[in-house]
This record gives structure tokens, sequence and C-alpha cells, in this order.
């Protein structure tokens, strides 16, 4: 891996300088306009095809290699948060009240570098590579949205791979997992009614507010007892929303929260014992409640076969000693979507540097990463496409 390890140096400041220049300039889910143009500009300098899926933000380039072969996409995420940055770097975000506090411009910087990497070695390449710059992952739409505009049906890869930043680990430092690596994301509305009256006079109601409190907490008997201990889930409330006056009690309690797993059964049990719970808890306080349960992402999961490939080729540019295995995150991510259509696999990329203060969490105003580990991280990809393209060839009839 001498080649890659020349690029890497090679491209490094100007991979850093991409990223810095996207995090001066974050862009909210839907509207990362200016990322998208400059994702674009940078691609065509490259001599990269642009593939239209008619979406005003995002991109999905192509990069064709020296002969027919399989496709291999790269994906990363563009997006960023409404949080005022509170950072003192030169840097810092120029958009007040917007900012990257989940790293997405590191992700894309990671692809970028990626791409002007395997542009250098396309008369190399047996094969094609895909980069996609998917927008509005914060809001689990993205997504969604890439793949119902035609991506990986009319335009298809044969295999993707993807990454997350991690302020936690170490920058540099690659972390690979196999089986599940970020959790199912599922969402959860609840209205309970009841009869409202005055305050002073509460056994001529039927008090919601106390039916949804026994709610809540019921709820959380479903994870410690109807889960094993040996599994993952979270049940959140994290909206509670009732009355109008402090002497009023009102008709109405309004909740929403999140549900998060791993094992594809236990994802099937929760709305049913949420349902339960819920329905007989209502009963027991005479009000009447509604569920809304909303299926929104499946759980990140690597298999076997491409955790090994993905291992294989991170050692070859970061060695053993630059590979961690992580703790699994009840944190979720919409690449999942694409690996219902196409086989993938994700990494947590390290950019924690504590001397620097470079170890707040995702989505704290004071986020931010040692930006040296993005060429790292565009080397990796490099290879993994490289190993990608000769696994896909080896295993024609099983990858798609």
């Amino acid at each position: 891996m001498l080649k890659l390890e020349e690029l890497k140096k090679l491209y490094e400041e100007e991979v850093v300088e991409f990223r810095r220049d996207l995090h001066m300039y974050p862009e909210l889910s839907f509207k990362e306009y200016r990322t998208t143009e400059k994702i674009k500009e940078k691609l065509v300098s490259l001599g990269i095809e642009i593939m239209d899926l008619g979406m005003e933000t995002g991109v999905v380039g192509l990069l064709k290699g020296k002969e027919e072969g399989p496709t291999i996409a790269l994906r990363g995420d563009i997006d960023a948060l409404p949080i005022q940055e509170l950072n003192d770097v030169p840097y810092k975000s120029k958009i007040d009240g917007v900012m990257h506090a989940c790293g997405h411009d590191f992700h894309a910087s990671s692809v970028i570098g990626a791409a002007i990497i395997l542009s250098d070695i396309k008369n190399e390449l047996n094969g094609n590579v895909m980069f996609v710059f998917q927008p509005a992952e914060e809001i689990n739409k993205g997504a969604k949205v890439m793949v119902e505009k035609g991506l990986f049906t009319d335009y298809k890869a044969d295999l993707i791979f993807g990454l997350h930043n991690n302020p936690e680990i170490p920058w540099g430092k690659i972390a690979i997992k196999k089986g599940g690596l970020m959790a199912a994301v599922d969402t959860i509305r609840i209205k309970v009614k009841g009869k409202g009256g005055h305050g002073a006079i509460p056994n001529a109601t039927r008090d919601p507010i106390i039916a949804a409190s026994a709610m809540l907490m019921n709820l959380q008997t479903i994870v410690s007892r109807n889960v094993s201990p040996l599994d993952s889930a979270v049940i959140s409330i994290g909206t509670f929303n009732s009355g109008t006056a402090n002497n009023v009690i009102s008709e109405l309690v309004e909740m929403s929260g999140t549900v998060r797993s791993f094992d594809p059964q236990v994802r099937q049990m929760l709305p049913k014992r949420i349902k339960e719970v819920l329905e007989y808890t209502a009963k027991a306080y005479m009000v009447d409640v509604e569920l809304e349960y909303i299926f929104d992402l499946p759980a990140v999961f690597n298999d076997d076969e491409l955790t090994k490939l993905a291992y294989d080729a991170t050692k070859e540019i970061v060695g053993e000693e630059g590979i961690v295995d992580p703790i699994p995150s009840m944190g979720g991510e919409d690449f999942s979507i694409f690996t219902e259509k196409v086989p993938g696999f994700f990494f947590w990329l390290g950019v924690g540097n504590k001397e620097k203060d470079m170890n707040y969490v995702w989505h704290n105003p004071r986020f931010d990463g040692d930006d040296r580990a993005v060429i790292t991280a565009s080397a990796v990809m490099s290879n993994m496409v490289l190993h990608g393209i000769k696994y896909a060839n080896e295993n024609k009839n099983e990858v798609r």
C-alpha cells in the first residue's frame, strides 16, 4: 500500500482545507446548496461524472476505472445542525445558529479525499467507484429520498462503505465492529385522553396527566423485564405536553419518544408490548390512549465477510495497532437504508484529541475533532474500494 501512503501525504493539506471550508459554511437538512455546489465543483475537476437524481441537494458522482467491473460506493452525509457553535477556532462556523456539531464535514471530506486518491489511480481500477454525498441524515430522510429517486435501482452498485466520526476514539484510529454497530431507530407518539375539570375537584375528572405519568413509568419495565439482559433496548419519552393553567385538569396529554434496539426480534416485540402496557394502564386509570408507532431506521449491521474485508483493508493503512474494537452505540444512522439495497460496511473514524479539548460528544456546541484524521479515512476508504472490487469480482453471483 505504498502508493496509497504516498497519495495520503500528497493530498492531506488539500483535504483538511476542504473540511474546514465545509465547517465554516454549514447548512441544515435539505438546504445544503453551497455544500452541494462545492462538492460538485471538486468532483468535476477530478473528471468524475455527476449522476442526476433530480434532487436539489446531495451529489452522486461516478468514477470509471480502466475497464468495466463492479461498482463500489462510498457514502458521506453532508448536513449540519441548528446549534450555535461555541468553539474558538479559525474555521468556526460563519452561519449564525448552525454548525457541524455531528461532524458530517468530516464524512464528506473523507469521501472527497477518497475521490482525489482514486482519481489519481483510476487507470489501475478494475471497476468503478460511486461517491454518494447524502443530504438530510439528521432528520432520517436523506437516504430514503435518494433511494426513492433511483439510487441503487437506476444507478446500481455492488457494495457500499460508509463512516461516522467518533470523538471518544483518538484521532487516526479506525473502529471496526462485526454485527450491530448503531441501533434501529423508531418513533412513538402517544395521546392520552381523559375528562378535564377543576384542579380542586379531581374526583369529578379522569386525569390524563396522572395516567400518562403511570404509562411513562410502566413503559420502562419493558426493557427491564421483557428484553433479555444480553440484548439492548431503549424506550425514552422526550416530550410530555398538557395543560393550560395550574388549577385546571386537562383533557389531553401528548407524549413522544424514541425506541432503540439491535435484534430484529426485539424490535418486532417492542411495539406490541408498548401497546399492551399503554392500553392496560389506560384501562386502570379510566382514560383512552392512542399510539402511533413509526419504524424509522433499521440497525447498522456489519456481516462477517465484509467485516473481514474492511479489517484487512484498514490494517494495510493504519496497522493492527490503529484498529480498535468499539462499544456499539444506541444512536441511529440512515446508512442502514442503503444497506437494505446494497451489501455494505460501516465504520467509525477516531477524531478525538484530549490535548486540544476535542472530545465533546456529538451534537454538543463545542464538538470538534482533529482533522488530521480525515486523510486517514480517505486512504482507508480508498483501500476498501480496492478490496471491494476484488471481493465483488470473486463473488459475482452472490453480491447483488
